[in-house]
């Protein structure tokens, strides 16, 4: 009877797999196919339009499914599928038509980290619609008191170290980005080996932040009348005043999207009013921080080669920081001689222990890019990189096994899914898991989730 029963149920996982994650899939690979031959005729603005409306698709399924408005899978297909469609408007003359093989390869890692994900979702999660809305929406049990006051000490902790790492970089390298005008890379200058990952490590208060703060409405506390809240408020103040010193739009970024993203894991939503008002601030951060670091317009255009050259410069920028890293991926594929077999992304290896000191010829690999000032490439950059499209296959299908229990005995917890969730968004940005300060923002995290649950 055991047995019959485990057997009908691998009957039924295997039917509903074939009659819904065949089915979407094929919609995909049609959207594919007809976004390639209309980038083969090139009807640009078309064939991204078609990409596009595949992601937004992809996403919306996953969020209709599970109501969790970070579904990883979700939001991986929603920026990097839809990051290719922008790509492909080829607005910028730096943009060429791609390889055949890159067309492969981005196909490849989109269907075997969706193919992936969803037969471990559907293996380990059930199929009851109450189970699949709470698969990724986790919930935190047994918090207390003693847990917020840990969360506080953590980030109290956090927030001096960052400080102190900041102010011995400002002081052995003699300048502050901030306040160094004329200097267009002052914020890549302003660089201790080994320091500044304590020094960045501050992106991690906010959403530490929002998990003390949810955690203290939930027990019934007025937050303001709460102590923790304002010394949480003061770490917070100094926690992101260290990115605007360091000039670093993106680690600005990374700490507000982790904090809202933190927001909408432990809560299940975010108000629309509440995201308004983060644009509205993160939006003249991002110009100012772009001014201070000496990047004029004329500078931006003349890097850009955009072929409408009237283009406002707040659509060339995020567009150029999407597009042509798609197009520094077809460099990789059309220009590298030889694979280099797992040593490229083990490079966190090499850099958090020192090994990249001792034998230099680790890390010294050619980049492959459209320009020499636009560097950022995608998240499977460094896959191509060791194995080819075998390596698009593997990091798909390694990247679709990550998963997350449906709840965690830490709050704590949640500023790990934010971080992964994170990076599903910027997929289109750099191969986050081939960069250290990935790695030490998740051991810093997974310390601080021991610390707090003990």
């Amino acid at each position: 009877g055991h047995e019959l029963c485990h057997s009908s149920r691998n009957r039924t996982i295997h039917e509903r797999f074939c009659g819904e994650g065949y089915g979407l899939m094929a919609v995909y690979l049609v959207c594919y196919i007809i976004s390639f031959i209309l980038a083969r005729q090139h009807f640009y603005m078309l064939s991204g339009l078609v990409l596009i409306t595949a992601a937004l698709w992809l996403y919306i399924k996953d969020y209709m499914r599970t109501g969790n408005l970070i579904h990883l899978r979700g939001l991986f297909c929603l920026f990097f599928v839809g990051g290719q469609g922008i790509s492909c408007f080829k607005l910028s003359r730096l943009q060429t038509d791609w390889a055949l093989m890159t067309w492969i390869s981005l196909f490849l890692a989109v269907v075997f980290f969706w193919t992936v994900f969803e037969i471990l979702t559907r293996l380990f999660d059930g199929w009851s619609e109450k189970d699949m809305q709470s698969v990724y929406r986790f919930f935190s049990s047994g918090e207390s008191p003693l847990q917020a006051k840990r969360l506080l000490i953590s980030m109290s902790v956090i927030t001096a170290v960052s400080l102190l790492a900041f102010l011995f970089e400002a002081w052995r390298l003699g300048f502050v980005p901030m306040f160094s005008y004329g200097v267009p890379h002052a914020y890549s200058e302003f660089h201790i080996s080994g320091v500044h990952y304590f020094t960045v490590s501050c992106v991690l208060v906010p959403s530490l932040s929002v998990v003390y703060s949810v955690m203290t409405a939930r027990r019934g506390r007025g937050l303001t009348r709460d102590r923790g809240f304002w010394l949480a408020v003061v770490l917070d103040v100094v926690a992101l005043s260290i990115p605007l010193l360091c000039v670093s739009r993106f680690q600005l970024i990374l700490a507000a999207g982790m904090a809202v993203f933190t927001y909408i894991s432990m809560t299940g939503s975010f108000s629309l009013i509440h995201a308004g008002i983060l644009i509205v601030l993160l939006i003249p951060a991002y110009l100012i921080l772009t001014v201070l670091r000496s990047h004029s317009v004329e500078y931006l255009n003349g890097i850009f080669e955009m072929k409408n050259s009237h283009m406002p410069i707040f659509i060339t920028q995020p567009y150029i920081y999407i597009a042509n890293n798609y197009d520094n991926f077809n460099c990789l594929v059309e220009q590298l001689g030889r694979h280099s077999f797992g040593l490229k992304g083990l490079f966190p290896l090499w850099a958090l222990t020192g090994l990249k000191f001792l034998f230099p010829s680790l890390v010294n690999f050619p980049l492959y890019v459209t320009k020499e000032e636009l560097t950022t490439v995608t998240l499977f950059y460094d896959a191509y990189y060791d194995f080819g499209v075998f390596g698009m296959i593997f990091f798909g299908a390694l990247l679709g096994a990550v998963r997350f229990r449906k709840k965690l005995p830490c709050p704590a917890g949640h500023i790990i899914y934010a971080q992964i969730a994170m990076y599903m968004v910027l997929s289109f940005f750099t191969t986050w898991f081939s960069n250290p300060t990935t790695w030490f923002y998740l051991i810093l995290s997974g310390l601080v989730y021991l610390y707090v649950d003990a």
